[in-house]
C-alpha cells in the first residue's frame, strides 16, 4: 500500500518534528498516530511532494497538541525539562540535528511562540521551503518570512555559545561521573561556568531541586550535600541522550535519573537532571532521530 510505504519511510522524520515542536516522545507519538489517520485519507495522486506534505501534517497537528501541553505546565509541579531520549551514536555525526534535538536548544526553544518554533524547526532543521511551512502553519508566506528572521534571531541569542564539541560535553559528563561515583566534588567544580543553571525535574512524582539553582558556587553546595547519599550505592552509565553525551544513573538497577549537559566555551553552563519516572521510558532503548 503506498500510503503506508510512504509513512514508513518518513516516520523517523516526523517524529522528530513533532518532538522537536513539543519536547515529549509520548506526544510526538500521539501525533504520529493522528498524522496517520489523516494521511490515509489523502489521494495521493493530489500530492506533489509526499514529504513535505506529512510533514506538514504533522506540524498542523503537534502545533494543536503544543497548546495542550502548555495547560499541562502550567500545572506541572516544579520545573519542566524536556523528555529525554536514548539515540544512537551516528545522531553525533549531523551536527546540526544533535543540536537541535539536544537538551539545551529544546530548552531554548520553549522560548518561542508556539508558531515561532514550528517555523524555525522547519526552516532551519528540516529545511522547508517558506511557501511549504506556509502550508503547514497557516500564514502567508511572507508573514512566515519574518516569523523565520524574528526566531532566528531569539534563538541565536540563547543558543549555546563558541562550538561545542562532542570531547568537550564528554569531558564535563565525566567530571560529573567521577563526582558521582567517588563523591569527590572538585573535577566537577573545575568545569562550572560562574553562571550556570542547575535544572531538576520529579514532576511531583520524585524528590527534585524545586527552582533554578543559579552560579557555581550555589550549584556546588545543592551537588555536595546531595552526592554523599548516592556516592557508592549507584550504577553511572556513559550514554548518548539526545545526541549529547550524558548519564544514566540507576539506584538498585533502576533508572532514578538522566543528567544532561550544556556546554558554552568549554565550560558547564547547564545542568539538566530528569528524575520524573513518567519521563524515563525513552532511555530504556534507542530512539532514531532522522531529517
Amino acid at each position: 500500500m503506498p500510503a503506508t510505504e510512504t509513512f514508513v519511510a518518513h516516520r523517523n522524520l516526523l517524529f522528530t518534528v513533532a518532538y522537536e515542536l513539543l519536547g515529549s516522545a509520548v506526544d510526538a507519538e500521539d501525533v504520529l498516530q493522528e498524522t496517520w489517520l489523516r494521511w490515509v485519507d489523502v489521494d495521493l495522486d493530489t500530492v506533489r511532494d509526499q514529504r513535505a506534505y506529512l510533514v506538514q501534517i504533522t506540524t498542523r497537528q503537534a502545533l494543536n497538541r503544543l497548546r495542550t501541553l502548555s495547560r499541562r505546565k502550567e500545572t506541572y509541579v516544579g520545573q519542566w525539562l524536556p523528555e529525554p531520549l536514548l539515540t544512537a551514536p551516528d545522531v553525533a555525526d549531523d551536527v546540526e540535528l544533535a543540536e537541535s534535538v539536544s537538551m539545551a536548544m529544546l530548552l531554548v526553544l520553549e522560548t518561542l511562540t508556539p508558531t515561532e518554533r514550528a517555523v524555525f524547526v522547519l526552516r532551519e532543521v528540516f529545511a522547508l521551503e517558506y511557501e511549504e511551512i506556509a502550508e503547514a502553519v497557516e500564514k502567508e508566506p511572507a508573514t512566515v518570512r519574518q516569523i523565520a528572521h524574528r526566531a532566528r534571531a531569539h534563538v541565536a541569542a540563547r543558543r549555546p555559545r563558541g562550538g561545542v564539541s562532542a570531547d568537550q560535553a564528554r569531558g564535563a559528563v565525566e567530571a560529573f561521573q567521577r563526582a558521582v561515583e567517588t563523591g569527590d566534588l572538585q573535577s566537577l567544580v573545575d568545569v562550572l561556568a560562574p553562571d550556570v543553571v542547575l535544572l531538576g525535574d520529579g514532576g511531583g512524582v520524585r524528590q527534585a531541586i524545586p527552582k533554578p539553582v543559579v552560579g557555581a558556587a550555589k550549584v556546588s553546595r545543592v551537588l555536595a550535600a546531595g552526592l554523599p547519599r548516592v556516592a557508592g550505592l549507584v550504577a553511572v552509565e556513559p550514554a548518548q541522550i539526545n545526541g549529547w553525551p550524558a548519564l544514566i544513573i540507576r539506584i538498585d538497577g533502576e533508572i532514578d535519573n538522566v543528567v544532561a549537559v550544556r556546554i558554552d566555551d568549554g565550560l558547564v553552563t547547564g545542568l539538566y537532571i530528569v528524575r520524573n519516572p513518567e519521563k524515563l521510558s525513552r532511555v530504556e532503548r534507542e530512539t532514531t532521530v532522522s531529517r
